[in-house]
């Protein structure tokens, strides 16, 4: 009976034991994720968290270049933003630009992607000419598209030749934007049509091949398999080509300067004027705010649109 308790009591022992060595353990891991973590963390907290919210108490201030010229306003800025003509017409010319960059990009490169997935000579070649404005420099293509379209230019020149009279591209309030929406467009295509690839290529063959066995034609297999196989896909580019133009700056400070009579002047070459060239940084800082909760609107879309897919 003694040996019987004192074997429970051993075994009572050697569990709690066990637990503790496990606890510890696992205390050791969780320090040594937190360790390796921790560059990381504070990275993202110095260079996105910190800014994000100085940012944002920044917008409810006057403003200024040192702490002590910062004073309180509440939203007075923010009301400024909805009394102001001069920002609905910059929010009227970025919804403009973004609508008519982000549709006619998709189109074109998910046709491209379509073309290029097939077998066919200088397939690979194509797609590395169609890819090299993606890593272009900005500013260089917007030099490049400014000399085509000045009043002198290439593109003036070709149609001359034609007959046909030059236009003022630049200087007019009709023709500047389709100058920058057509350079946004020619940066943005050799992406989405990579991303388009990659996604057509995860579409096992064999449906097309059942397809064709049933007789549907090229564009019932589009329609009815290819489309519904790239909906995430076409999730994710329609949100990351709506950011990189919502984002757009380089373009039009090199092209335009965000003329003529503002035609052109889209939101973040406007938050730049307002807080480098007027110094009115609260202002600028509610309209950056502004921004960022659009940005991440479309971010939460489309996290909700792979949510309900998956």
């Amino acid at each position: 009976m003694t040996f019987w308790r004192s074997s429970k009591t051993d075994l009572v022992d050697n569990q709690a034991l066990s637990q503790l060595s496990l606890r510890a353990a696992s205390r050791r891991e969780g320090i040594a994720a937190w360790i390796f973590l921790a560059p990381a963390l504070i990275f993202l907290g110095t260079f996105l968290l910190w800014p994000i919210a100085y940012l944002f108490y920044l917008s409810f201030t006057t403003g200024s270049f040192t702490l002590a010229g910062v004073h309180w306003v509440g939203g007075k800025n923010y009301l400024r933003l909805l009394l102001t003509p001069d920002f609905w017409q910059v929010i009227t010319n970025t919804v403009y630009f973004t609508v008519a960059t982000v549709i006619p990009s998709l189109v074109i490169s998910l046709g491209l992607a379509v073309l290029l997935n097939r077998s066919f000579a200088l397939r690979g070649l194509l797609r590395t000419a169609f890819f090299i404005p993606s890593i272009t420099s900005l500013v260089a293509a917007g030099l490049g598209f400014r000399w085509l379209f000045q009043t002198e230019g290439f593109v003036n020149s070709l149609l001359n030749f034609f007959g046909i009279e030059s236009i003022s591209w630049l200087g007019s309030t009709v023709w500047a934007m389709p100058v920058l929406i057509l350079l946004s467009i020619w940066k943005q295509l050799g992406f989405n049509m990579v991303v388009f690839l990659a996604g057509l290529q995860a579409i096992p063959v064999n449906r097309y091949e059942a397809a064709e066995l049933d007789g549907a034609n090229s564009w019932q297999q589009f329609w009815h398999i290819t489309l519904p196989g790239l909906k995430p896909t076409l999730v994710f580019v329609t949100v990351t080509t709506a950011i990189f133009t919502l984002r757009s700056f380089e373009q039009v400070y090199v092209i335009t300067g965000g003329g003529p009579l503002n035609s052109t002047n889209l939101l973040v070459y406007y938050i730049y004027d307002q807080a480098f060239a007027q110094f009115d940084f609260g202002y600028a800082a509610a309209a950056a705010t502004v921004l960022l909760a659009v940005t991440l609107l479309l971010v939460y879309l489309q996290l909700q649109v792979w949510a309900k897919d998956n």
